[in-house]
């Protein structure tokens, strides 16, 4: 099933810690039990819960581009992975992978906000692009990969469940 969450700091704010981005997704657990992946960088926090369907040993999350400078947390499934990584690595884009996370971040490299139109599936996405200082939230066409959001003075806070939004503090 998995489960994503994640805090991004408004200016000035205080920068999300990792004790409450783990807090965070410990409360989505049951989403994946198999992983857990976070990341904090430049105010904000990327946490992900991951049951392991699609590359088993390979597809750790959060999926980075080569660069490092685009990275992303995912749940969900893209049913078009395969077609879509054959057209980017046509285009030149390296894999490190076998998951359909990894097409996310050369997606948005090579079509930028227009990236989920590409996407065929069901998914929520957070996706940090740290050279523009940009923070995307993504669902599927549909709606059915659930994302939760709450803004306060100081945050953006999200989860695949309410309860990951409430954990955060």
């Amino acid at each position: 099933m998995c489960g994503i969450t994640g805090v991004a700091a408004f200016k000035g704010s205080p920068h999300p810690t990792l004790e409450q981005l783990k807090t965070m997704c410990d409360s989505i657990f049951h989403r994946g039990p198999d992983q857990d992946g976070m990341h904090i960088q430049d105010g904000v926090a990327l946490g992900m819960r991951r049951l392991s369907i699609i590359d088993l040993s390979g597809g750790r999350q959060p999926i980075f581009n080569q660069d490092r400078t685009i990275l992303t947390v995912f749940n969900g499934e893209i049913y078009n992975f395969r077609e879509l990584r054959s057209k980017l690595e046509s285009k030149g884009y390296t894999f490190a992978t076998k998951t359909d996370t990894e097409v996310i971040v050369y997606a948005y490299e090579e079509y930028g906000i227009e990236f989920p139109k590409y996407l065929n599936g069901m998914f929520a996405i957070a996706l940090h692009d740290t050279v523009q200082k940009k923070l995307y939230l993504v669902r599927d066409h549909l709606g059915i990969k659930p994302l939760y959001y709450a803004f306060n003075q100081n945050d953006l806070v999200w989860g695949s469940e309410i309860k990951a939004i409430l954990a955060s503090g």
